[in-house]
């Protein structure tokens, strides 16, 4: 969850997430759906499908791969979760590289430009597998060194900011010695975010509402949402910021069946309708859950339908 997320909007999101699905094998058992519903309000779906995924792998497996290459074969785990993974359930030294831990590094090692780039995460990961603990180090050391690490980054070695007189590596840092730790490491180069217009149509009433299932791939992939299609006058226009898009999502009123029909062709499942009892646990992209609330606040006054 803190994989491109905030970590006050985790927090409550993770205490409801372990609420229902307190171990692997729960998780495996409950619905997408239900799954994707506790994720609402987080973004990148895909974390969640994956998670999914992966706890139905494990169960099938019979438990938890323990090598480093096996733990990468799951879906959504990649090289630095699954050396967190090694490490903290398993003490054996491995280098992980979350984005805290690659600032303290380029910090301390005094490696310049953004970690995104490719030549500076390899000199990062170099620098990570080189200050690993000794494989014949105390049981519990590889645990703790990889503790403290993201700790370290997380409360002290702040991107602003950073609490360099209680740091307990200031002395050799390399930024710090040059006057460097405002400018390293070197921000995510800028760039416009190019706006993109989606066009949703909504079709409901006092008794529920109309939703189709988002392919996997794209926007809001493997979400429910309002079938996307045209109308002649938009009923609700609202802005939402992606990483890399800025989306104007124009809803307008579905004036015909037909129009839904061909609106959701190229969408998965069809369109299926909902009571609205049913609408709020499912997994609803931000955007959509809150016109979705708009809507059904105005069902509910004026006992009209929203569509014409």
């Amino acid at each position: 969850m803190l994989q491109q997320t905030q970590v006050a909007t985790v927090v409550p999101a993770f205490i409801r997430f372990l609420e229902r699905f307190p171990d692997v094998v729960t998780l495996a058992q409950a619905p997408l759906d239900e799954v994707l519903g506790l994720w609402s309000g987080l973004g990148y779906y895909s974390r969640a499908r994956n998670l999914h995924r992966a706890a139905c792998e494990v169960v099938a497996r019979g438990g938890f791969p323990e090598s480093l290459e096996e733990l990468m074969r799951l879906p959504g785990v990649g090289r630095s979760t699954a050396a967190a993974i090694v490490s903290l359930a398993f003490d054996r030294p491995a280098a992980i590289l979350d984005g805290n831990v690659r600032r303290v590094f380029a910090r301390h090692a005094g490696v310049e430009g953004w970690p995104g780039d490719p030549a500076v995460a390899r000199r990062l990961w170099i620098e990570a597998e080189a200050r690993l603990p000794a494989p014949e180090a105390p049981a519990g050391t590889a645990r703790t060194y990889t503790q403290a690490l993201m700790d370290l980054g997380a409360t002290v070695c702040h991107r602003r900011r950073p609490a360099c007189t209680a740091c307990p590596v200031a002395s050799d840092c390399v930024a710090r010695a040059h006057d460097r730790v405002a400018s390293v490491p070197a921000p995510r180069p800028s760039r416009a975010r190019p706006l993109r217009r989606i066009g949703l149509l909504l079709d409901a009433g006092a008794s529920g509402v109309a939703l189709v299932r988002r392919p996997e791939r794209g926007v809001w992939g493997g979400l429910w949402c309002l079938p996307e299609g045209s109308a002649a006058a938009p009923w609700h226009t609202v802005h939402h910021d992606l990483t890399h898009v800025r989306l104007e999502i124009v809803v307008g009123r579905a004036e015909a069946a037909a129009a839904m029909s061909t609106a959701s062709a190229a969408l998965t499942g069809g369109v299926r309708r909902f009571a609205w009892d049913e609408v709020w646990p499912l997994g609803l992209p931000r955007p959509v859950r809150d016109i979705l609330q708009m809507a059904h606040r105005q069902c509910m006054t004026t006992d009209l339908p929203v569509a014409s």
